[in-house]
């Protein structure tokens, strides 16, 4: 089995920044693509950042210039630099992932984090 365990997650006030964390864990032999979601209450889970497993990257357009996804392809996690923070940045965190198993490898299945909280108050 696999499991994404993430970090980093609190309360920052507005302009300030925070990083996020997800590392994978288990049989895994490969991951694809890697992503961040966030979600509030009322609203659909909205896709944040985006990388691929070379390091291409695409953004949302509410946070393209203030946050930055990457990847360690050595160490199985991802991070999400967020800085300039605004309240409504504000929500859950889920990190995504497409994973492949060393039983299966040609088969990439969806993995999601439990989610971390980001807060952006003053």
């Amino acid at each position: 089995q696999v499991q994404l365990v993430e970090s980093g997650g609190g309360l920052v006030q507005p302009g300030g920044s925070l990083r996020l964390s997800c590392a994978a864990s288990g049989s895994i032999f490969s991951i694809n693509t890697m992503a961040w979601y966030r979600q509030t209450p009322g609203k659909e889970r909205e896709l944040v950042a985006v990388i691929t497993s070379g390091g291409s990257t695409n953004y949302a357009d509410s946070v393209k210039g203030r946050f930055t996804i990457s990847r360690d392809n050595i160490k199985n996690t991802m991070y999400l630099q967020m800085n300039s923070l605004k309240p409504e940045d504000t929500a859950v965190y889920y990190c995504n992932a497409w994973v492949a198993f060393w039983t299966e490898r040609d088969k990439y299945l969806e993995v999601w984090g439990q989610g971390t909280l980001v807060t952006v108050s003053s």
